[in-house]
């Protein structure tokens, strides 16, 4: 009887890698819901990290719509195009997002005050 050892290497990420390319839009990074205080009792919510599959315009015009609350995109030279948003709207946008499927919840990093 002959002994056969099993030399090869084992890689044991090798399964977390694979799955990477299966994953929807904008599920690479996390989304960054942050909230700004302003003059007096002004703040301003910021949506950072949607995906650039979705047009940053249109879920502007959807959350204006939706949370009756003005709002825009900016350019910002670190992180790209960011949606801000009139008043505290941080648990509505969070809401919203998971409701049109756009992120997990495990994707959402909610941050302030």
């Amino acid at each position: 009887m002959s002994t056969i050892q099993n030399l090869q290497s084992f890689d044991p990420f090798a399964d977390a890698t694979k799955g990477a390319d299966l994953l929807p839009a904008g599920t690479e990074d996390y989304i960054h819901i942050r909230i700004q205080q302003l003059n007096g009792r002004k703040t301003l919510t910021t949506v950072q990290g949607i995906s650039d599959d979705y047009d940053k315009k249109k879920l502007v015009k959807a959350f204006k719509k939706k949370f009756t609350c003005n709002g825009t995109v900016i350019e910002h030279p670190e992180y790209g195009e960011v949606i801000q948003l009139q008043g505290d709207q941080r648990k509505n946008i969070c809401q919203f997002l998971l409701e049109v499927g756009i992120v997990k919840e495990e994707q959402l990093k909610v941050h302030g005050f």
